[in-house]
């Protein structure tokens, strides 16, 4: 997983609606990043409407939110349209960010190992550099985490 330091290089993703987005166009602005295992599922949802509720503070600190998780650019529409998400949701089919994060991991439920995306956030400074890694968010309360620090 990266750490707090690290200066995340470049990628592109696509967006619930085909759009591209590359990290360098939120360059000069706070980047929240948040990974998360899959859309409309009760953790995820939980995370995403926090994100939500708090999405005018976000602004106010002129904070980007990012959320990227494994679903296509259709789950994440439907994800975005059946909760009114105001943030932006990447599409990382391949998982290339994910491994590059290192968020995609071998997890376990119920005694049965299984891949998948480890519910992590990161925060990007003006320079993309890390300052802060939240492993094993909290759904409930990683945008809340997130905004104190910032403040």
């Amino acid at each position: 997983m990266l750490k707090v330091g690290t200066k995340v290089r470049n990628f592109s993703l696509v967006d619930a609606f085909e759009k591209r987005h590359q990290l360098s166009d939120y360059y000069g602005k706070k980047i929240v990043i948040y990974f998360y295992p899959k859309d409309d599922t009760p953790g995820c949802t939980s995370q995403a409407c926090a994100f939500k509720e708090a999405y005018d503070d976000f602004k106010k600190n002129e904070v980007v939110v990012i959320g990227i998780s494994k679903d296509d650019s259709k789950s994440h529409r439907n994800f975005i349209e059946k909760y009114d998400l105001p943030f932006i949701l990447l599409s990382d089919e391949d998982l290339e960010v994910s491994n590059y994060f290192g968020v995609y991991v071998e997890k376990s439920m119920y005694g049965k190992k299984y891949m998948g995306i480890s519910r992590s956030t990161f925060v990007l400074d003006e320079q993309c550099m890390i300052t802060h890694v939240f492993e094993k968010a909290s759904p409930k309360e990683n945008a809340s985490d997130i905004l104190k620090v910032l403040q």
